[in-house]
């Protein structure tokens, strides 16, 4: 408990002096996120996996806190995710190779042994699909950690239920250091997650809700997923029916995410991760109720029906997904000369 405790701070007070030590590195090297309006450097990623790969591994190496049978490959499987989501971050890098390499290191880490072949497969498609899932809810400020923290509390305590102490303490490293990422990513953000973190993020959370649900029958497992992740399936499901609707690209990057259609609906981007946030709290809490025992399946339902409800919204409002068109340097020349007569 203790050692949960200190290694929790540690990774707060490391994550919050990497995330900004890695900025201007960033901006010079010209590791940024393109699609902003503003340079934005994306090594806070980086600074969250080294954080949380360095307390683990303390507290594993010292067996003050061992990380339990399989966590330890789980961690070294997310990391490799994080690596090739580096990759993605310094260069150009293709939506399969992403999945291929996700899935590669979902079937690496899923124990068979207690999901039975049907249900591992199903883990592993759930874990690369989670993770694609998380990596597009890095498209705002402070969304993709403050949900992420608020997953991580989540299936921590769904982990400490299962007296699994190894997991439950790496998911409180977890949100402990993306809450130090935090400080530095709240709206102005000043550094991105990125790839690297946002799949290395989804990739934890997503596998360590398979561990805790392994043994558990497939109808209960699929409701406690389901709401443990209910913000993030949301956002997939709002991007793919809308492009659908618009017969555009599905992996042609666009401001059509949850976090880009409550902006233009008048939220401010505080506001919008705050709300995001709560409905993933309301969310994760039914999930963590649900797998204590304390309330039905049924109640996943509700979180069912109000993602339904809200992706249905968003679709059918239309509201406009392509950025203005760059204006022409003609163009200026001509309005200022129109503005000058």
């Amino acid at each position: 408990m203790l050692y949960g405790i200190a290694a929790a701070t540690a990774a707060l007070l490391l994550a919050a002096v990497l995330a900004a030590a890695f900025r201007a590195p960033a901006l010079r090297a010209g590791i940024l996120d393109r699609r902003r309006q503003r340079p934005l450097p994306l090594l806070g990623g980086l600074a969250v996996v080294a954080v949380t790969c360095l307390v683990a591994g303390v507290g594993e190496w010292t067996r003050v806190a061992p990380l339990g049978q399989g966590v330890g490959d789980l961690l070294a499987a997310a990391a490799a995710v994080a690596g090739l989501g580096l990759v993605a971050d310094l260069w150009r890098l293709r939506t399969r190779v992403l999945v291929a390499g996700t899935v590669a290191a979902a079937a690496w880490v899923v124990p068979y042994d207690e999901t039975g072949l049907l249900g591992g497969v199903l883990a592993v498609g759930w874990i690369a699909l989670a993770s694609l899932a998380f990596k597009g809810l890095d498209h705002a400020d402070g969304l993709a950690g403050t949900v992420g923290v608020v997953t991580a509390f989540g299936v921590g305590a769904c982990a400490a239920a299962e007296v699994m102490d190894g997991l439950a303490v790496l998911l409180s490293v977890v949100a402990a250091a993306l809450t130090g990422f935090l400080m530095h990513n709240w709206h102005p953000a000043r550094i991105g997650l990125g790839a690297c973190g946002s799949l290395f993020t989804g990739f934890v959370l997503s596998s360590a809700v398979v561990f805790t649900r392994a043994g558990y029958e497939l109808g209960p497992s699929v409701a406690v997923v389901f709401c443990l992740s209910a913000v993030a399936v949301a956002d997939a499901l709002l991007v793919v029916l809308a492009r659908g609707v618009a017969r555009r690209p599905l992996l042609r990057r666009g401001p059509d995410h949850l976090g880009h259609r409550l902006r233009r609906l008048g939220l401010a981007p505080q506001a919008s991760a705050v709300l995001l946030g709560a409905a993933s709290f309301s969310s994760v809490l039914v999930g963590v109720l649900v797998h204590a025992g304390w309330t039905g399946g049924g109640a996943a339902l509700w979180v069912a029906g109000a993602v339904g409800l809200v992706v249905l919204v968003l679709v059918l409002l239309r509201n406009p997904v392509q950025q203005p068109r760059p204006t022409t340097s003609t163009q200026v020349s001509g309005h200022l000369r129109v503005r000058n007569g």
